[in-house]
């Protein structure tokens, strides 16, 4: 690869509080920072003040440029005036890459990268607040994306939708999944041999961290058998559907009155009616919602809990999922978007809007050992197939050939 200056918008990595993209968005820098050390790199981003919750890049190729904008400011200057400022002329760049879609100015002098999570805000804006609507059709995703030389789309299913949507011609978008973190892989759902030590792996040797385990089950205040979810807390992501699908299981069979249920993730928009669902069920005290939960405890409690549940109507992704396979965990997830591209054939594939097939299939995990092993076995296969070095391989491959 010939030397060239890159420009990155961090400005997803100003959150205090991380979630899909900004998890994702720091993964990917990260691992390309590993695998390249020739290039010079200028990250971007934009705060009126201090922001503490910039990682801190310690790479000799890399330099942070901070605009001292307010936010509502740029994104002003951004959108009345399109291209002012011009960030990859004022970063001195070759190329300039954006992981998320946001205002921007741009000049016509650097080449230029964009990824797109997902279009669900167009496909479905009743999932979102008018707030957030009203940001996207000020985006304006259909005329943005077309600035770009490349895109990159996270899945087949958002590579469909670019073109569907935004009418983007097919051969400028390159479809590059997501990783898996290895810190997924480290340790091995044992169905909490503590409590537990008729459950052992019968497919690899690894070492259990009880220690780390019972700490995490003492701080979240965990169940000993749980159902988990883990996301934002949406309607995207079919959480209401969750809460009555527990409901029937719990109706159904008593025998399984030992399985509670756990969601976890921090409040998104229009979650009001799913707080209520869990107020107006008879099983409401059996049902737990941690709010965030922190990143470095996921892994932990995705080796403590019993099934994986995540039902969503629309992903443009979907990792969650990826993590429960690596964790060792058994997944019930849905068939819509791009969940049937990242499960395979390694989860049990359920119709999100049919409350009674999820019932059905958390209640075949729970009860079919055999079902539990394979679906455990086929899941560590799966999520061998998706890695932090092979997602950011291809992209520098991306950013090469621009």
């Amino acid at each position: 690869m010939n030397f060239m200056k890159i420009g990155i918008d961090i400005r997803t990595l100003m959150d205090a509080r991380y979630s899909g993209v900004s998890e994702y968005t720091y993964s990917l820098i990260k691992e390309i920072l590993k695998l390249d050390n020739n290039n010079e790199y200028r990250f971007f981003y934009n705060s009126f003040g201090d922001c503490p919750n910039i990682p801190e890049f310690k790479e000799k190729n890399v330099e942070l440029v901070k605009y001292n904008y307010p936010n509502k400011v740029l994104n002003y200057l951004f959108f009345k005036f399109f291209n002012l400022p011009e960030i990859d002329k004022g970063l001195g760049v070759d190329i300039f890459f954006m992981p998320h879609i946001n205002f921007i100015g741009l000049s016509g002098t650097a080449k230029r990268l964009i990824t797109v999570h997902d279009l669900s805000f167009l496909k479905y804006p009743e999932f979102f607040s008018w707030r957030k609507n009203f940001w996207h059709r000020m985006v304006n995703v259909r005329k943005l994306v077309k600035r770009f030389d490349a895109v990159v789309a996270v899945s087949e299913n958002t590579k469909r939708d670019l073109i569907e949507l935004c009418g983007v011609d097919e051969n400028r978008i390159k479809v590059i999944y997501a990783g898996v973190g290895e810190e997924y892989r480290k340790i091995f759902n044992f169905q909490f041999s503590i409590f537990n030590e008729n459950f052992k792996s019968q497919f690899l040797n690894l070492n259990t961290d009880e220690r780390k385990l019972l700490e995490i089950k003492q701080k979240y205040n965990l169940p000993d058998k749980f159902i988990l979810y883990l996301g934002t807390v949406e309607p995207r992501k079919n959480v209401e559907g969750i809460i009555r699908a527990y409901n029937e299981l719990r109706i159904m069979n008593y025998e399984l009155r030992e399985y509670k249920l756990v969601i976890a993730g921090g409040k998104g928009w229009k979650s009001k009616k799913i707080y209520q669902e869990r107020e107006s069920s008879e099983y409401k005290d059996d049902i737990k919602f941690l709010d965030y939960v922190d990143s470095e405890d996921k892994v932990y409690l995705y080796n403590l809990a019993s099934v994986f549940i995540y039902p969503s109507f629309y992903e443009g992704f979907g990792l969650p999922p990826l993590e429960a396979f690596a964790s060792g965990l058994p997944v019930v997830t849905s068939y819509a978007s791009s969940l049937s591209e990242v499960a395979g054939d390694a989860a049990l594939m359920v119709d999100p809007y049919n409350i009674s097939d999820l019932a059905r299939a958390l209640k075949e995990i729970l009860t079919d050992e055999n079902l539990r092993n394979k679906l455990i076995e086929r899941g560590l296969e799966q999520a061998k197939k998706f890695s932090w070095r092979k997602t950011a391989d291809e992209y520098l491959e991306v950013l090469k050939n621009l």
